[in-house]
């Protein structure tokens, strides 16, 4: 049987509000918050006495011009300043229906969603729901949280849980089509060993950065790709327009965009991912020279000479270490696509890599480092998309933005609209 309590700051009268206010202003130097909490709610009060004067007038009095009537009071608990905190309010009937009249302030602070704002904010900056009432209450204030004030571990997971399920549902669901989005990256981001999120970031025609997307998988593969790139479509992604896409390497991210973009859409493949794969293979010997080798093609502006350096990079190779060799070569064209493009040097540095997503990436982990289990695929989602959308606040404008014209003309040389563009087999035998 659920157990009803009444808080401490519950209060019965006008009168009693702010002798309150008046007592806790007097030891102000010892509890502020306590003062806060207590003038912020004598405030409330008063705004639903002077809503219940505009409906129903003054208490005891005639008032026939009024559409509605007193109706005694009765208590409530509204999220306040982190928790719940329960007071007095009046009640006011219709004289036409008989039915009970809302009060404005009442209405408007119960749907504000101030609860569920906070726990959810206090949440994505590692606030652990043991202290949460630490957080919004400060110890020394006097203020303590009564049973069913909302700042029990449980009532705060059960907020951020509905919360963010919310936000995602809505993120999810939101149209696309008004972003002008040049340059999409796709990366993977493992919870477990046997969960994966891949995500999605798009750079628009003046340099803002947006958090797409979130799937989640098993693996890194074709059919996990295509449920995020299908999801980006449904939503308003034009699959005709032609876009730079960047990758970390994965063969499964290619073949999904290739099938669903068409053959000949262009990609980039993560040149700090390629360089690490191979420093952390090759002898110590070779890095500095493979190290500055890959550099100096990077910085070319011709395609054909950064390629021919690169082969011959992998033909010094072949005996020593031909693994490294193969590597070099694996993928070559989608390494050297921002350059083949014309893209500007500028440009190119931060369109070479996977950097952008990387960093949202690093913020996801950092807003989930302190949940030690995950129950299913649904929890690491909200989770993912609540890190997401945190990092999409802090996402600033690309350095060189102005260059962005550029890139979109580039791509639309690149796939002549007049001309169909190539369609990648396994797209006609699905």
């Amino acid at each position: 049987m659920k157990k009803t309590t009444t808080s401490q700051l519950a209060v019965t009268s006008q009168n009693d509000l702010r002798g309150a206010v008046a007592g806790a202003w007097e030891a102000v130097g010892q509890s502020f918050d306590q003062f806060c909490l207590l003038a912020g709610v004598s405030a409330l009060s008063e705004m639903l006495e002077s809503d219940a004067s505009e409906l129903a007038g003054e208490a005891h009095a005639r008032n026939a011009d009024k559409p509605g009537h007193r109706w005694g009071t009765t208590r409530g608990r509204l999220g306040f300043q982190g928790g719940k905190v329960e007071l007095e309010r009046p009640r006011v009937r219709s004289k036409a229906t008989g039915k009970e009249m809302p009060l404005p302030s009442w209405q408007e602070a119960a749907e504000a969603g101030w609860l569920d704002e906070w726990a959810m904010n206090l949440m994505l900056i590692n606030v652990a729901t043991r202290k949460f009432g630490r957080a919004v209450r400060l110890p020394e204030a006097g203020v303590p949280s009564q049973d069913g004030s909302g700042l029990s571990k449980s009532a705060i997971s059960r907020r951020f849980k509905a919360l963010t399920e919310a936000r995602m549902g809505e993120w999810m669901a939101s149209d696309l089509s008004h972003l002008d989005l040049l340059v999409i990256q796709i990366d993977g981001l493992h919870m477990t060993d046997k969960l994966l999120m891949i995500g999605a970031v798009g750079i628009d025609i003046e340099g803002h950065k947006h958090p797409l997307g979130v799937v989640e998988g098993a693996t890194e593969n074709a059919a996990t790709v295509q449920a995020l790139l299908d999801n980006l479509i449904e939503r308003g992604l034009d699959p005709e327009v032609c876009r730079l896409f960047i990758v970390d390497g994965a063969k499964a991210l290619s073949k999904a965009i290739r099938r669903t973009f068409g053959a000949d859409i262009p990609i980039q493949r993560c040149q700090v991912h390629k360089a690490r794969n191979i420093a952390e293979r090759i002898d110590p010997k070779h890095h500095a020279a493979v190290r500055h080798a890959l550099k100096q093609a990077w910085k070319l502006d011709d395609a054909d000479k950064a390629e021919r350096l690169l082969r011959n990079v992998a033909r010094r190779l072949e005996q020593e270490a031909p693994g490294i060799s193969r590597t070099i070569l694996e993928g070559l064209d989608e390494i050297l696509t921002v350059i083949r493009l014309g893209v500007p040097a500028e440009l190119r540095r931060s369109l070479a890599s996977t950097n952008i997503i990387e960093s949202m990436n690093a913020v996801i982990r950092q807003v989930c480092r302190n949940v030690k289990r995950w129950r299913d695929a649904q929890m690491a989602l909200r989770w993912t998309a609540a890190g997401m959308l945190e990092a999409g606040k802090g996402f600033r404008r690309l350095k060189a933005y102005k260059q962005l014209p550029d890139l979109k003309a580039a791509l639309e040389k690149h796939r002549d609209p007049q001309n169909k563009a190539p369609v990648d087999p396994l797209a006609q035998a699905a």
